[in-house]
């Protein structure tokens, strides 16, 4: 299930549409289900609150206005293991100019 500062991938009508952080979920009124604060990563940044049930949470599929949405969890990097080499090695990534704006 999924829980506050998650970070998912909100699908619409079955496509990626936009990445959000979840920030808080609290109950609602009604038992069952939650006040799921969303931070929507866009510019600007927008917050939403959408009342969802448990199922939602754990990924099932739902429609909002009729359209179909789901939310995937989208993996933490794995924390690096005790003692694990962190300098950059040879080879690995690229430093890449940007043109500036004049």
């Amino acid at each position: 299930m999924l829980a506050a500062n998650d970070l998912v991938l909100v699908h619409l009508d079955r496509h990626p549409a936009f990445y959000a952080r979840i920030n808080e979920i609290t109950p609602d009124v009604k038992r069952g289900w939650h006040q799921v604060e969303l931070l929507i990563l866009t510019l600007p940044p927008q917050t939403v609150v959408w009342i969802l049930d448990d199922h939602h949470l754990q990924g099932d599929e739902f429609t909002m206005g009729g359209r179909p949405v789901q939310l995937f969890l989208v993996p933490p990097k794995p924390l690096p293991e005790p003692g694990e080499d962190l300098s950059p090695r040879k080879g690995q990534g690229k430093v890449i100019k940007l043109p500036r704006k004049t």
